[in-house]
Order: structure tokens, then sequence, then C-alpha cells
């Protein structure tokens, strides 16, 4: 059973979808964070002309309420933020 999720996106790749809304599938029901990444890079090189993969490798994926670690597994509601990292003084 594959497992469909909802990657809000924020900051420079919320520009790469309509809505800053990202919808995947994942093959397994039971997958982690480091899957979601790894789908998230799959599309981006795919469909993303400014996709920059070494941005994507340091950003953090979160739920509502927590960071999550790639051996975490998925939030059952399917929902994640994508967050780049913050620069600025």
């Amino acid at each position: 059973p594959c497992m469909k999720i909802e990657v809000r996106l924020f900051g420079c790749f919320s520009e790469f979808e309509p809505d800053s809304l990202l919808q995947l599938d994942l093959p397994d029901a039971a997958a982690t964070v480091a899957d979601a990444r790894a789908a998230v890079q799959a599309h981006g090189l795919q469909h993303w002309p400014r996709f920059k993969p070494d941005l994507l490798r340091v950003s953090a994926f979160a739920s509502e309420d927590s960071l999550l670690r790639d051996g975490a597994v998925i939030p059952a509601d399917g929902r994640l933020c994508l967050l780049p990292p913050v620069s600025g003084g």
C-alpha cells in the first residue's frame, strides 16, 4: 500500500509549486522522512529547473508541531513542512 503525502513548501522552495504545496505518493505506508526527502529530490530534479539538491540536503522536515529527523516515520496524516535553512542577521 502506498502513502500519499502533502509537503508544504517554505522559503525558496515555495516558488516551485502553485499554492506552495507538493503532493506525492510514496511506495511504503510506513515511509520515513528520508523517503519523503528522496521523493522530493526526485520530483525536484524532474520538474523544477532551479532546484538545488544541496539545499534540500540541509533543509528540515517538520510535522505541525515538531522537527523530524530522517529516520522518523511520517505522521499518519501525511502532512509535512519543508523548511530551508534560515540565514540573515
